[in-house]
C-alpha cells in the first residue's frame, strides 16, 4: 500500500488533538475526593443556577446591543455612521476581566466616580448615591459589553447583503420599519444572528477572569477550586464534563445554525443593492447617541479608568518590567502562530488531497477546541500527560515527561494549539474554499508533484488568509488568562497574567499598567483586522 503521507499527517493532527477532549469524558468515571459528595449536597446546585443566569443575562444583553448596533449602522446614514462601524468593534480588545476591574473600580465607594462628583462639587457624602455594580450585574455587564461585538459582526454582516428587494416588499405592504424589522429583515438574518450568541455564550461559560473577580460562584471557578484548592483533578474533569456537554449543545446549535445560513452575492437581476436611509434631525441625534453610549461605554470608559490611574499612579508604570511582559506576549504569540499556521496548512491540504470522509469528519471534532473552556483544556492536558506518564513513560524506565508540558512554554504552546486550531483551521479553509480544484489538476499536468503544488501555488495564494489568521491568533492570545495563568513557567508573566494576579491582590492601581498596555496592543491587531472584517460593505 502506498503511502500517503499528506492524509497520515492530516489524520495524526486531528487525533492528536481530539485526545485531551476526550480525557473530559473518560475522566467522569475515576474516583474523586469527597470533596465532590459535599459539593453535591451543597453548592453544585448554585454553580449551575449562577452559570445558567449569567447565560441568559449575557445573551438577552448581547442580542440587544449587538443587533441594535448593527441594524443602524447598517441599514442608515447619520453623522458619524461610517466612523462606527468599525469603531464598535474596539470593544474587544477589552476582555471580560479588564472591563470588571473598570467597572467596579469606577462605582465603588472613594473611586473615580466618588473623585468626579468631588471635584465639580466639591466635599460630600457622594458614597451613598453612587450605584455599586458588582456580583452577578456586574459580570453581565463587563461580559456583554466585551462579547457584543460577535454578533454585531455577524448580523451586520446579514444586514448589508439583504436585498433591496426584501426591503421595499414590506413597504408595498404597508408595514412600518419596524414592523419590516420584526418579521422580514430580522428573521432573514437569524442563522448570522443565532450563531453569533452561540459564540457569546460559549465564551460566556469559558470566562474565568471576570467571574472570579466578583465572587461569583460557576462552573467554570468550580473547575478551578478543584484543582488549585483541593488538588483533585478527577473531581476538576467531573464538572468540566457537565459544563462541557452544555458547551457542545451550543455548538452543535451554531452549527446547524450555519448550515441552515445562505449567503447572497450580488447576480444580475436578482439583487438589487440597499441604499441607506438619510436620517435628520431627532432621528439622527438617536441614531448617533446609540452608537457614540456603546462605544464610549465598551471601549472608552475602560480605556479611560485604566489610562487615569495609569497617569494617577506612574510609580506603576516604572516598577512594572514592560518591556519582558512585552517580549513574553511576542514569544507567545510567534512560536505559537507559527506552530497553528504550519499543522493547520497540512490538515487543510491533506483533506484537499485526500477527500476522505473519516478525516472530514475528524477535522469537524478537532475544530472543537474553541468551543471549550481554556480551564478545562488546561485541566484536561494535566491529566493526559500525568496518566500518560504513569501508565507508559515510567513502565519503560524512561524520565518523566511532566517537567517537559506542566509549567513550560512547550505545554502552554501545546495548549494553545488545541484551543485555538479552528482559528487558523477555518481561516486558512476559507481560502482554499475559493481556490478551484482545476488548479491543482492543471498544475499536476505541468508536472508539478502535491508537495511543489502546495509550496509554489497554495501558500502564495493563500498569503492574506494566513496573515488574517495570524492576527486573530495573536489577538486571542494576547487576551488568553486562564490556559496562560495554569500552564506558564514559574515567573514567566504576560500583560493578561500581571493584571490578574494584581487585581486578585485587590491591587486595582496596580493592575492599570499591564491592562492599558493589553488594550492598546489588541486595539491594533483588531485595527489591522478591519479592513478583512469590513470588507463585505455595500457603501
Amino acid at each position: 500500500m502506498k503511502f500517503n503521507f499528506w492524509y497520515i499527517s492530516s489524520l495524526a493532527i486531528s487525533l492528536t488533538i481530539i485526545i485531551p477532549i476526550f480525557t473530559v469524558f473518560t475522566s467522569f468515571f475515576e474516583d474523586t475526593s469527597n470533596y465532590f459528595e459535599i459539593l453535591k449536597q451543597t453548592f453544585f446546585l448554585e454553580y449551575i443556577f449562577n452559570s445558567l443566569i449569567l447565560l441568559i443575562g449575557v445573551i438577552f444583553l448581547t442580542f440587544f446591543l449587538g443587533v441594535g448596533s448593527a441594524y443602524i449602522v447598517s441599514f442608515y446614514h447619520f453623522p458619524g455612521s461610517n466612523f462606527f462601524k468599525w469603531a464598535l468593534i474596539l470593544s474587544f480588545a477589552v476582555p471580560p476581566y479588564i472591563y470588571a476591574y473598570s467597572l467596579f473600580a469606577f462605582f465603588e465607594n472613594y473611586g473615580t466616580a466618588f473623585t468626579i462628583l468631588k471635584f465639580l462639587f466639591g466635599e460630600g457624602n457622594y458614597n451613598k448615591h453612587i450605584p455599586k455594580f458588582s456580583g452577578m450585574f456586574g459580570l453581565i455587564l463587563s461580559i456583554s459589553f466585551s462579547l457584543y461585538v460577535y454578533v454585531y459582526l455577524l448580523a451586520r454582516s446579514s444586514f448589508l447583503y439583504q436585498s433591496q428587494n426584501l426591503i421595499e416588499l414590506g413597504k408595498n405592504l404597508g408595514f412600518s420599519k419596524f414592523r419590516s424589522f420584526y418579521t422580514i429583515i430580522l428573521p432573514a438574518a437569524r442563522p448570522a444572528i443565532v450563531a453569533g450568541l452561540s459564540l457569546v455564550a460559549m465564551e460566556t461559560l469559558a470566562e474565568f477572569g471576570a467571574v472570579d473577580f466578583f465572587s461569583v460562584n460557576t462552573l467554570t471557578t468550580g473547575i478551578y477550586n478543584a484543582w488549585i484548592t483541593f488538588d483533585d483533578l478527577a473531581f476538576a474533569n467531573r464538572i468540566s464534563f457537565f459544563l462541557l456537554l452544555f458547551i457542545f449543545l451550543l455548538f452543535i446549535t451554531e452549527n446547524l445554525s450555519r448550515k441552515k445560513a445562505r449567503y447572497h452575492l450580488e447576480a444580475k437581476g436578482g439583487f438589487k443593492k440597499k441604499e441607506k436611509i438619510k436620517l435628520n434631525g431627532l432621528k439622527s441625534f438617536f441614531a448617533f447617541s446609540f452608537c457614540f453610549i456603546l462605544f464610549f461605554l465598551s471601549f472608552l470608559f475602560p480605556l479611560s479608568q485604566m489610562l487615569y490611574w495609569t497617569i494617577k499612579f506612574p510609580e506603576n508604570f516604572f516598577d512594572l518590567e514592560i518591556i519582558n511582559l512585552f517580549l513574553n506576549t511576542l514569544y507567545l504569540v510567534s512560536l505559537s502562530s507559527l506552530v497553528l499556521i504550519f499543522f493547520a496548512l497540512i490538515s487543510n491540504y491533506g483533506n484537499r488531497v485526500s477527500n476522505k470522509k473519516i478525516l472530514n469528519i475528524l477535522s469537524t471534532l478537532s475544530i472543537s477546541g474553541y468551543a471549550i473552556p481554556g480551564v478545562i483544556l488546561a485541566i484536561a492536558f494535566i491529566t493526559f500527560i500525568a496518566w500518560f506518564d504513569e501508565n507508559f513513560v515510567k513502565s519503560f524506565g524512561v524520565v518523566s515527561i511532566k517537567k517537559l508540558f506542566i509549567g513550560s512554554i512547550l505545554g502552554l504552546v501545546t495548549v494553545y494549539f488545541i484551543r485555538f486550531y479552528s482559528l487558523a483551521f477555518n481561516g486558512i479553509k476559507s481560502g482554499y474554499e475559493k481556490m478551484n480544484i482545476c488548479v491543482d489538476e492543471s498544475a499536476y499536468l505541468l508536472g508539478y508533484s502535491k508537495s511543489k503544488t502546495f509550496l509554489n501555488i497554495h501558500i502564495p495564494y493563500l498569503r492574506n488568509s494566513l496573515l488574517f489568521v495570524v492576527i486573530l491568533i495573536s489577538l486571542e492570545i494576547i487576551r488568553e488568562l486562564p490556559i496562560t495563568l495554569i500552564l506558564r513557567p514559574f515567573n514567566f508573566e504576560t500583560f493578561a497574567t500581571t493584571a490578574y494576579i494584581s487585581a486578585s491582590e485587590d491591587l486595582l492601581e496596580a493592575a492599570a499598567v499591564p491592562s492599558l498596555c493589553l488594550i492598546v496592543i489588541a486595539s491594533f491587531f483588531i485595527l489591522l483586522t478591519s479592513k478583512y472584517i469590513l470588507r463585505v460593505d455595500n457603501e
